[in-house]
């Protein structure tokens, strides 16, 4: 029998088409109905966390400043946050409290010394408070050179530095406002009245971003394990740190004593400091892996990076993006920001453009740009323009290899051909034209304000004559009348200056100092190199003169990293392979004296070795400087320089303060 397909096969058919076509469209509305809930369900959900976490803070904070009102009628702390320096017992006879029984007695029974309580972590200005405040957010600052590593203890920049400090914690810093110390992981230290040794309490609640306890054995692994193995490339670390401590001591899982090999100045400030590592995560891995690594960084602090896969690394040029640690230990000082990212533009126009484009939040402008940016009025009343000299305010110079290069002695190993290239520069006109008059000439290493300043010191004048002159007594003299200067062999004045192709500024700097010597008959070659192989060059002494700054990151910095003689061997930070029995003399000297004013007589004698020999022609010292977006809030300038953790991101503009401070 013949199937046909007949006219009810095709009314039927049509019917089910159309029931099929019904239900179908049900469902694609039904589908966008639930994309909407579901998008509206994350739209609360979000709102929800905000609020609960505005919630959370602020009752955190207010159970803090509860807490820290109780303990001073107590009359335990002096203020809430505050470093405090008082007997261990509240009778002044030095007797530990019930609290103190980590701290170390004498055979009377009596606390020795003092103890130094800390009370909770706080912002230097509360977010919270500011008006505009609202939670989440991120913010972006655009560096002006490529950071190479972010492994602790093995990065090897400022930059570098600038991201560890938000992510690897230490157990005292410096208070942004008082300079003084401050407790960060520790909870109280206990200072030997002679310097040999210190006790430190660790706080209970510290825990790294993994929520694993900071503990005593972490501090000690951290020096011990990391920064003292000789495998690991830890050098400028190892030569100043094993210099000063000899053993870190667990005593209980939150306790630990550190003994130190001599008394120096700083040894409070160097136990303090150490970066507190975590030992369950880089003891898995190798020394080999460590020194290849570029993003093996963790910690206990307020960020952690957004993905830390020991397999997939962050590699130099990538943004480097850096979260919130929800679950950071210190509840007060838990950041507004969900996400601080960095990025690097090493070209200047290039980096303002992206910031005018909003591809960044916080970028160091040139000095000619800022001068530029702060003249022009309608960029200037959209913008924060800081400037201020504070601790980290920089110098920069010319770094004169005063040893062999491959093994040949340059011609700076003569301290008078050193002391003429710095009198052939106009410095003056250097900043004048290259900065547009941003900055002042820099006499030394040391800022003119620190008391360890000789005031007897004057800067060396531009005199072209009288270095010349040095020159001839040095045995440069144009013998031939070719215009450039030949010694007795009849070898021309040569060198290369190697600088760093990160703009502008270097480009004219280069081009200046050639320019001026070449006057002189001084033959002048350049070099321009990435900032990433700087410390290759630095470590191998592979060069003639370089252009180079350097910043501060403590009130009184240890000058036997970068100038005592000792620096040189197991390429140490003494770059220009400086020797001086007078500059070490005033170095070993000022690092065993306790005592202030002493001290700043022995900083002064080394100022006076260092003008004398001129390793460094210093030509500028500079303000800090940043350009900030106009709803970036609690932007303060602090003594210690900026705080990331202030800031917060505001729904639109805020008002912009004529001189942002940190009062």
């Amino acid at each position: 029998m013949q199937n046909r397909f007949g006219i009810k096969d095709f009314v039927l058919m049509v019917l089910v088409l159309a029931v099929g076509l019904s239900v179908w469209l049900g469902m694609v509305k039904s589908n966008r109905e639930w994309d909407k809930l579901g998008q509206l369900n994350t739209k609360v959900g979000d709102l929800e966390r905000q609020l609960s976490r505005i919630d959370q803070d602020r009752l955190a904070r207010l159970d803090s400043k509860i807490t820290a009102l109780d303990a001073k009628v107590d009359g335990k702390l002096v203020a809430a946050g505050s470093n405090t320096s008082v007997p261990a017992a509240p009778s002044q006879s030095g007797t530990a409290s019930a609290g103190d029984g980590w701290a170390k007695q004498g055979a009377d029974g009596k606390v020795i010394g003092t103890i130094e309580r800390q009370g909770p972590r706080i912002f230097a200005t509360d977010p919270a408070d500011q008006p505009g405040f609202t939670p989440g957010g991120n913010f972006t600052e655009i560096f002006e050179v490529r950071t190479a590593k972010l492994t602790p203890y093995i990065q090897s920049d400022v930059y570098g530095r600038r991201v560890i400090d938000l992510v690897v914690e230490v157990m005292a810093d410096y208070d942004p406002k008082t300079l003084k110390p401050r407790g960060i992981l520790a909870d109280a230290w206990q200072m030997d009245p002679e310097g040999k040794w210190m006790r430190i309490k660790l706080r209970d609640e510290a825990r790294f971003s993994d929520g694993v306890p900071v503990t005593a054995e972490d501090v000690r692994y951290s020096f011990h394990d990391f920064v003292m193995n000789p495998e690991i490339e830890a050098q400028r670390s190892r030569s100043v740190l094993g210099d000063q401590i000899d053993k870190v001591i667990p005593l209980s899982e939150k306790t630990l004593e550190i003994t130190f090999k001599q008394v120096l100045f700083n040894n409070l400030d160097s136990g303090l400091g150490l970066y507190v590592l975590p030992k369950h995560f880089y003891s898995k891995l190798s020394p080999a892996e460590i020194n290849k690594g570029t993003g093996l960084l963790m910690g206990s602090g307020p960020f952690k990076l957004a993905t830390l896969d020991v397999e997939n690394q962050w590699t130099p040029g990538q943004t480097i993006e850096l979260v919130r640690s929800e679950q950071y230990w210190a509840t007060d000082l838990r950041p507004a920001l969900d996400s601080v990212r960095f990025r690097d533009i090493s070209d200047e126009l290039a980096r303002l453009t992206a910031y005018k484009n909003g591809e960044g939040d916080m970028i160091t402008p040139s000095a000619p740009q800022f001068v530029s940016l702060k003249g022009d009025a309608e960029f200037a009343k959209n913008n924060r323009l800081m400037s201020a000299v504070n601790m980290r305010s920089g110098r920069s110079g010319i770094i004169w290899n005063c040893g062999p290069r491959l093994g040949k002695l340059t011609p700076m190993s003569d301290k008078r051909v050193r002391k003429a290239m710095t009198m052939l520069l106009n410095r003056e006109k250097m900043i004048t034209d290259i900065w547009r008059g941003v900055g002042v000439v820099a006499k030394g290493f040391m800022n003119p304000n620190f008391a360890g300043s000789d005031p007897d010191v004057i800067t060396l004048p531009y005199d072209p004559r009288a270095g010349k002159a040095l020159l001839a007594e040095a045995g440069w003299i144009d013998r031939n009348g070719d215009g450039v200067l030949e010694n007795d062999k009849g070898e021309n004045f040569g060198f290369e200056l190697t600088f760093f192709t990160a703009g502008e500024i270097s480009q004219r700097l280069a081009t200046f100092v050639k320019d001026a010597y070449e006057t002189a008959g001084i033959q002048v070659s350049l070099r321009g190199v990435d900032w990433s192989v700087g410390d290759t060059i630095r470590k191998q002494r592979d060069f003639d003169a370089m252009t180079m700054g350097w910043g501060a990151n403590a009130p009184e910095s240890d000058p036997r990293q970068i100038f005592h003689s000792e620096s040189i061997k197991d390429q140490g930070d003494n770059f220009g392979q400086w020797n001086s029995p007078a500059a070490d003399g005033a170095i070993d000297s000022l690092r065993r004296e306790i005592d202030f004013d002493k001290r700043m007589g022995y900083w002064r004698a080394f100022d006076r070795a260092m003008h004398d020999e001129q390793p460094y022609t210093w030509i500028r010292l500079q303000p800090e400087t940043r350009v900030i977006k106009p709803n970036i809030g609690n932007v303060r300038v602090y003594p210690k320089g900026i705080e990331y953790l202030d800031y917060f991101r505001a729904s639109g503009p805020l008002a912009l303060p004529e001189s942002p401070t940190g009062k």
